[in-house]
């Protein structure tokens, strides 16, 4: 055999070992390929329950809010109403009110000032008896 042939030979042998390791990937690949696709279809299959459930919990959600709606409507007409109330007595009752409470108030101080008086009048009259009784 001659030189030539030794490298044809060498070459032939590298290229199948080339060829197999080529081969050995791409079928690990394909089995990864599957196994992703397998994973994907599974992911599909396992998502609509998923999107349905979501759809029922929001449809759930949407009709609790409707009713949380009426419920600040009704809460913001009581409002309205307790401030037209309390206004209505305010402007009715809550002058006389004032002027009753004021009135009180003058009368009570008067007559603390007065029973002040009378009590340091007392006293200066008993100290006087004290002092003419010792002499």
């Amino acid at each position: 055999m001659s030189a030539g042939e030794w490298a044809a030979l060498i070459a032939s042998g590298a290229f199948a070992l080339l060829t197999v390791f080529l081969i050995i990937t791409l079928i690990k690949v394909m089995r990864t390929v599957d196994e992703a696709t397998i994973a994907i279809r599974k992911a599909h299959m396992n998502t609509d329950p998923i999107f349905t459930g979501a759809n029922t919990t929001l449809n759930h959600v949407n009709t609790q809010l409707d009713r949380v709606d009426g419920m600040t409507a009704n809460v913001q007409a009581v409002t309205g109403n307790v401030s037209a109330l309390s206004s209505v007595f305010t402007a009715t009752l809550g002058g006389p009110l004032v002027k009753v409470a004021a009135f009180s108030y003058g009368i009570n101080r008067a007559l603390k000032a007065r029973r002040k008086a009378k009590a340091e009048g007392e006293g200066k009259h008993s100290r006087r008896g004290r002092k003419e009784a010792r002499r």
